[in-house]
């Protein structure tokens, strides 16, 4: 049992928590806390600490405990041990994801307290990209402005970019360093990541999450014109946030952010559910297009998460029509109820088309381990 991790993913108004041994992946148990503000953050580490020693697991038997933090800015570029300089830290940087980092700041401080003697680790969803190429990171304004603001692309969903790479050269027989992949992370939120030779050459999110593909409540790109008018308008800034973080996406166009109930209703003939679903398709296959064109070469197409995973619908159609990138899919395999890694290209697609499931969750409790270990 000493070998066991917990992992806990604290958001805005839940906790997600696991108990996993990297060596072998399995789960030892596994929840969600939901409904939680900051005043009951500690409540809801208390339920994770009763679920946990349900499963006959006590404090003092965890090799450490792993958080998900969204952020990570220019300071982190791999996981670390948390200390108080590193919570100093993360705190400076909610500032950039306002959402994100604090929660995450909540469940770090109240772990430390609740288990003092396991190795505390912070692993960050922009690590990963912290090597993507200055010309990838770099916005087009005023140098003084980025530098003095620490203003720059970082990429989010960085530790399931990673680990589905990895895991996408593996079923697939080959050395991640031979690779050119598209991975679409599409869930909620979603994001692409060209990668090449096993790293991020680019990636969609950036300052923020906000940035690139069409999501549930998030709009991805738009033209920042768009904000200037409606400042001049008379909207403000709080007014700007909720439009973006809340009411865009496939919520703004169709009233709806799940795919599921987005499906039922083109089905009815809703034209704005059709209309919303042929945009958040299109620029999936924009950025296939364009990620094709960075790596110079295309070698998979990678689906995860959860519409990713799940909706066969929305990968046929936002692949339509690019057959001239070498990418077939194949109706039945696409359609067919399954789980686990998979191909839904055909057996002639000179592109193969992956289905991999992510596991943000065994990916930290590894980087914990080996942090841990070393």
């Amino acid at each position: 049992m000493s070998e066991l991790v917990l992992v806990l993913n604290a958001g805005s108004s839940s906790l997600k928590y696991q108990v996993v041994a990297p060596g072998t992946g399995e789960t030892v148990v596994r929840g969600l806390v939901e409904r939680v503000d900051e005043s009951g953050r500690g409540g809801a580490l208390d339920s994770v600490l009763e679920a946990v020693r349900g499963a006959g697991v006590e404090r003092d038997e965890l090799a450490g405990v792993g958080h998900r933090v969204v952020h990570g800015g220019d300071r982190f570029a791999e996981a670390v041990l948390i200390d108080d300089d590193v919570v100093d830290t993360i705190d400076e940087l909610a500032v950039l994801a306002p959402l994100h980092n604090p929660p995450a700041l909540g469940g770090i401080r109240l772990a430390r307290e609740a288990f003092p003697h396991a190795p505390q680790v912070a692993v960050f969803d922009t690590a990963w990209f912290a090597g993507l190429p200055a010309a990838a990171t770099t916005y087009a304004l005023d140098r003084d402005v980025m530098e003095r603001e620490g203003i720059r692309r970082y990429g989010f969903h960085g530790i399931s970019h990673q680990y589905v790479a990895g895991e996408a050269a593996r079923f697939l027989g080959r050395p991640p360093e031979e690779l050119a992949m598209v991975v679409l992370h599409v869930g909620n939120g979603a994001s692409a990541t060209a990668v090449l030779e096993g790293g991020p050459v680019e990636t969609s999110m950036g300052l923020t999450p906000l940035e690139g593909l069409v999501m549930g409540t998030r709009g991805g790109d738009v033209d920042p014109g768009v904000l200037l008018h409606l400042l001049h308008r008379g909207y403000s800034v709080e007014d700007l946030e909720d439009l973006l973080n809340h009411r865009s996406g496939l919520q703004g166009l169709a009233g709806m952010n799940d795919l599921r109930d987005l499906h039922a209703a083109r089905a009815r003939g809703d034209e704005r559910a059709t209309s919303a679903y042929e945009v958040y398709c299109h620029r999936l296959r924009k950025y296939v297009g364009a990620y094709a064109a960075v790596l110079g070469r295309l070698d998979a197409v990678v689906f995860t998460a959860g519409v990713g995973e799940r909706d066969p619908d929305v990968r046929a159609d936002s692949l339509s029509g690019l057959g001239l990138l070498g990418i077939e899919v194949d109706p039945e395999r696409n359609s067919a109820d399954a789980n686990g890694a998979r191909v839904v290209s055909t057996d002639t697609s000179p592109v193969p088309v992956l289905v991999v499931p992510t596991n943000e969750e065994l990916s930290i409790a590894r980087q914990v381990s080996a942090l841990v270990a070393s």
